[in-house]
């Protein structure tokens, strides 16, 4: 193809040690010896180790190629991104429709024990992007998918690549799933149309796929991840505003609740001459509750703080990137969203205790599907997924790019194509989900332990040299544990949901 330039290849090969390294995969117990080799079949210098360059500063390490920018990998982009916007970049990669499901997993937890659960997914997940930054500190690359490579060779890559591809995709579904949803019902209340015709308008698959083509494919086109911080920031406002919303709402709706008429909900058996609640038990919060539902509190809380796939494309394009400060970027943006997460489970929950809903906003449409607060919080919220699923596909796009073409240079015919596909697949996927909370039990139970927990553990015991790092050191120890966990959130979290399925005691189809 026209974009391979084999011909340059000896010049370029101290950018391509760090940005994509070639050859085969290292036996176990060989570690050292692999990061210290540059195949001579890539045309690289036998002589040139790797240990040489991972040992340059972070900023000369990583900007070895952009001397010529004609040879600049898709991965060895100069950082130019400033911290501000790498926040925002991070936090809309954590924020997204998971803060619709936190109400009801906190309804099915119980307060304090939905609190442990956020605050340990919280540090766990902070700590395994610290596991990440520093694996890639050390060989100099910033690419999960690669990292995977260097770890256990191709199937490490494919294994990471695969993941990446899962979750996200998931992801951008359970996004465009809410535009299918909620976008009809915003327009019907604005018209005021109170029993549809079947209007084109009105079609929840219509309007995923132009939000899809106008929307979502311009900004998936962009180059480069940091240009999508303007619209990322604008994303967590509207966040910001669906959170204020929740909070105004919880002291205008009293309990017990009575729900607009409609043909499968009436009034709730309940008296409402107690205006207060507290003595109604239905009005009681839960400050902990174990029942068949709890089985998904983990994984929507797991796919709630997963970012990982982000984390090391925004590290790339950091301006003066360092380890150091794209750990303060992670912290920064998993605190807001702790703060933000927390706050809209427990006033959403305070609102509708256990009436509350796998989707929090349909909760309030079962109330009055004409609130003009709540018709502007769905907007809000539908732009702020909308804006999310670019930055949600760029880590899709490397993955393929990884695994399909890892000696490419950049090439826009491929960059657009792959999007395309990415977006028409998601377009098909979203038309024929079966539901939200299916979405976000299964990939939160599988792709999301891998990402957070079990990959970035056991890809630090391997990249880490045995000599500045014993396999019996502490923080291998500690890595090692934390692989376990994540083992163990994967295989619990599957069984709940398979027995909560097959009991038929699931309330998954009630969703929407």
């Amino acid at each position: 193809m026209s974009e391979d330039k084999p011909s340059e290849t000896a010049e370029t090969a101290p950018a391509e040690v760090n940005a994509i390294p070639n050859g085969k995969g290292h036996e176990p117990g060989e570690e050292t010896a692999a990061l210290a080799k540059t195949p001579a079949e890539d045309g690289g210098n036998p002589q040139r180790t790797e240990n040489t360059e991972a040992n340059l500063p972070e900023s000369q390490e990583f900007l070895s190629g952009t001397e010529d920018k004609k040879m600049t990998r898709f991965t060895d982009f100069e950082g130019k991104t400033s911290f501000g916007m790498s926040v925002f970049n991070l936090g809309n990669a954590i924020m997204g429709s998971g803060i619709l499901g936190l109400a009801y997993a906190m309804a099915n937890t119980g307060v304090i024990l939905f609190l442990v659960l956020l605050t340990v997914v919280a540090v766990l997940s902070s700590y395994s992007i610290h596991l990440l930054l520093k694996s890639s500190g050390i060989v100099g690359i910033r690419a999960y998918e690669q990292l995977g490579y260097r770890a256990f060779g191709t199937p490490g890559k494919m294994a990471a690549g695969i993941a990446i591809t899962l979750q996200n995709i998931g992801a951008m579904s359970s996004y465009l799933y809410i535009v299918k949803y909620e976008f009809p019902l915003v327009i019907q209340a604005f018209l005021k149309v109170d029993k549809p015709a079947g209007e084109w308008y009105l079609n929840g698959n219509y309007l995923v796929i132009i939000v899809s083509v106008a929307v979502i494919l311009p900004l998936a086109l962009m180059k480069q991840l940091g240009y999508l911080g303007y619209t990322s920031g604008f994303s967590l406002s509207c966040m910001v505003f669906f959170l204020i919303s929740v909070i105004y709402k919880k002291f205008n709706v009293r309990c017990p609740i009575e729900y607009f008429g409609n043909t499968t909900v009436s009034v709730m058996n309940v008296s409402v001459t107690d205006l207060g609640g507290e003595t109604d038990p239905a009005c009681i919060p839960k400050m902990a509750n174990l029942n068949s539902q709890t089985a998904y509190t983990i994984p929507i809380l797991a796919f709630a703080f997963v970012c990982h796939p982000e984390v090391l494309p925004i590290y790339t394009e950091l301006c003066n990137a360092t380890k150091k400060k794209m750990q303060h970027v992670a912290n920064i943006s998993i605190a807001v969203m702790y703060g933000m997460y927390f706050l809209a489970a427990l006033f959403g929950y305070l609102t509708f205790y256990g009436e509350v809903e796998a989707e929090l906003l349909h909760t309030y449409s079962r109330i009055d599907p004409y609130d003009t607060l709540i018709l502007c919080v769905r907007v809000a919220v539908l732009t702020a997924v909308t804006l999310t699923v670019p930055i949600v596909l760029f880590p899709v796009r490397r993955a393929i790019q990884q695994m399909m073409f890892p000696n490419k240079t950049f090439y826009w015919p491929r960059h657009i194509a792959i999007a395309l596909i990415l977006l028409t697949f998601i377009n098909l996927l979203v038309i024929f989900a079966p539901n939200i909370l299916g979405i976000f039990g299964i990939i939160g139970a599988t792709s999301a332990p891998c990402l957070i927990f079990i990959f970035p553990a056991v890809f630090y015991i391997r990249i880490v040299p045995k000599e500045e790092e014993p396999l019996r050191s502490v923080p291998k120890i500690l890595a090692a544990c934390f692989a376990g966990i994540g083992f163990l959130f994967m295989i619990m979290s599957l069984s709940f949901i398979i027995i909560d399925w097959t009991s038929g005691t699931s309330k998954s189809s009630s969703g929407h």
